[in-house]
């Protein structure tokens, strides 16, 4: 059955995606959801350490674009959201929610080919390989894998643009991983140490110590840095709490140990050229919740000022794999200070 941990191992070991559909169709997409009312399987726990789980979505389109979500960002109104696949694609659309305001559904979801700075569409891969999403003031920034690079996209307009500009990145393409670089881009609060500068961290690109390559793009502390890289868990997306402290998803997905899926939290002040960045764990997870490939993850700032962290999978268009999407609250952060939360 679909989700049950012995089928997800299967996934893996048949090498996930068979399929990669080409960018051929434009517009509207139906999706049909089915609640998740339990993290851990088995179990009514909704308190996780310092996170408490809301509710979630298992998510299936009769479009056969849909999926392979690699990244994910709210709007503003914390109801819609631009996210982009690793075949090259935008999906947007919109959240809704229960009269309990727990996650109920995905609407007005368009999904569009993306366009390089040519102005070109790809089929498969290879040079659109989307991993990464930033929205940044009126510009959106996009890393891709495979053929490496940070490129922007106007916002509004990014559906239907080509990509306007590049950023550099501070690495030479050789020393990146084909399938593994930089998944992670995230823009800090313009009042934090980084004061709005735009962090990369490679999924597993790793320097002489076997660090993951991280920079700093942009900003007063622009500069290269690390990520402190443990087992078989690499970085797939993060995110930045208003404090400027760094939410960092990670993710594992072998043959020998299974799935899992793991949270950090970077410290804003070990967040800076020269480091190598680390931090408490501060969620785990493995065949014995409901999780998949975890690549996407965005936090914002519900109406009673608590951040709301929301956590999507990647099905690589296999039957074997889900769309999930969860969402859970930080109910206090590590040190006991909620005060930073507040917006």
């Amino acid at each position: 059955m679909l989700g049950k941990p012995f089928a997800s191992l299967i996934a893996i070991a048949v090498g996930l995606a068979a399929f990669v559909p080409p960018a051929l169709a434009d517009g509207s997409v139906e999706v049909r959801s089915r609640a998740i009312t339990e993290f851990k399987i088995g179990s009514d726990d909704t308190r996780f350490g310092s996170l408490e789980f809301l509710g979630g979505l298992e998510m299936v389109s009769p479009q056969r674009l849909f999926g392979s979500l690699s990244s994910i960002r709210f709007r503003q109104d914390k109801t819609h959201f631009v996210g982009v696949l690793d075949t090259g694609h935008w999906m947007t659309g919109r959240i809704e929610r229960d009269p309990q305001g727990r996650v109920s559904g995905l609407a007005d979801v368009a999904i569009t080919p993306m366009r390089n700075r040519a102005g070109r569409t790809f089929e498969g891969k290879g040079h659109m390989d989307a991993e990464g999403l930033a929205l940044h003031g009126n510009e959106i920034l996009v890393s891709f894998e495979q053929d490496h690079r940070v490129d922007v996209y106007p916002d509004p307009g990014f559906e239907v643009s080509r990509a306007i500009d590049m950023i550099p990145i501070p690495f030479s393409k050789k020393s990146l991983r084909a399938n593994r670089g930089f998944e992670t881009i995230a823009v800090a609060p313009a009042d934090s140490a980084l004061k709005g500068g735009t962090l990369i961290v490679a999924e597993c690109s790793l320097d002489a110590n076997d660090n993951a390559y991280a920079a700093i793009l942009d900003g007063p502390l622009k500069g290269r840095l690390a990520l402190a890289h443990y087992g078989d868990f690499d970085a797939t997306d993060g995110a930045f709490l208003p404090n400027g402290d760094l939410l960092l998803l990670e993710r594992r997905f072998n043959v020998a140990e299974g799935i899992g899926m793991r949270l950090r939290r970077i410290k804003a002040a070990d967040i800076r050229p020269g480091s190598v960045m680390d931090g408490e764990i501060l969620l785990q997870g493995d065949f014995g919740y409901q999780i998949d490939n975890m690549e996407g993850l965005d936090v914002f700032a519900a109406e009673d000022g608590t951040m709301h962290v929301v956590i999507v999978s990647d099905d690589n268009h296999s039957i074997l794999q889900r769309n999930l999407m969860l969402e859970f609250r930080l109910v206090e952060l590590p040190s006991g200070d909620t005060a930073h939360l507040q917006r």
